[in-house]
């Protein structure tokens, strides 16, 4: 385990799922951990979780997607706890399965919101006082599917967490030397919510969406990945071992989906670096 004592982080989707593993492992490992996520019912049962292990939690109810709100819950963290040097931006949704003809403009731009504005706007809010301090760790919960081959019906999801990978790659290498880090991570083929939402939605759509449909099976029929190896890969990010580890799209250990090729150097320098 990392010795998180005096740390401060923030979790955002921290109300359910992987963003609640997270921020009870976060906590479990000393770190004072705030809250986010838009509904206060889903955060304060993590809360009452956190608090029966003795940890120290701030719940801050904040709409992701929207600059003013960000700001507002950095404020009040910064008040109220300090200055965070960890952030983990958890939130996520699928939006809509639906083929680009006949999808809503509104889920659409939605999806691109909530998992690849929110996290610009929280790196955004908070970056600076992690480089102050000379020390940080910014971990974006990605998706395999931004590396998959493109297929019909999951632009807005597919789309949105791609231009994530790449927005934490530019924004690593911003960090170099710094003692910052940012990353993304594929929390594995979990059964949650999603993974339900996922699973009707295909079924609805029929052919369109057969990949879908398979994959919701094959995870009904696995179980699915323990959504503790994804904060096992948190705990570990955290560690002084890990300082050197920045840019990188990483997977859980023992994953029942191999890891896929991600992203390396340019195969040749571009004439104008020459």
């Amino acid at each position: 385990m990392s010795n998180l004592n005096g740390k401060i982080s923030v979790v955002t989707g921290a109300s359910r799922g992987l963003g609640r593993r997270i921020a009870v492992r976060l906590g479990l490992e000393g770190a004072t951990v705030a809250l986010l996520a838009r509904g206060h019912a889903g955060l304060a049962e993590t809360q009452q979780e956190l608090a029966a292990k003795g940890a120290r939690t701030l719940i801050v109810p904040v709409d992701l997607g929207k600059p003013e709100s960000v700001e507002r819950g950095k404020s009040l963290i910064e008040r109220d706890l300090g200055v965070p040097s960890i952030l983990v931006n958890a939130a996520g949704i699928f939006g809509p399965l639906d083929l680009i003809r006949h999808s809503d403009p509104s889920a659409w731009i939605e999806t691109l919101q909530i998992n690849t504005i929110g996290p610009f706007l929280t790196c955004r809010a908070f970056v600076g006082g992690m480089i102050d301090a000379g020390w940080g760790r910014i971990v974006n919960v990605t998706s395999a599917a931004a590396l998959h081959l493109p297929g019909p019906a999951n632009s807005a999801y597919g789309t949105s967490k791609a231009a994530l990978n790449q927005f934490t790659r530019h924004l690593a290498s911003e960090l170099k030397d710094t003692g910052v880090t940012a990353n993304v991570i594929h929390p594995g083929d979990v059964k949650t919510d999603m993974w339900a939402d996922i699973k009707t939605a295909s079924e609805h759509l029929g052919s369109s969406a057969d990949s879908y449909i398979k994959w919701a099976n094959w995870v009904e029929e696995t179980g699915g990945d323990d959504p503790e190896k994804a904060a096992d890969l948190v705990a570990d990010l955290m560690s002084d071992n890990a300082a050197t580890i920045n840019g990188q799209f990483l997977w859980i250990k023992d994953g029942l989906q191999s890891p896929i090729p991600s992203w390396g150097e340019p195969a040749k320098t571009q004439p104008w670096r020459k």
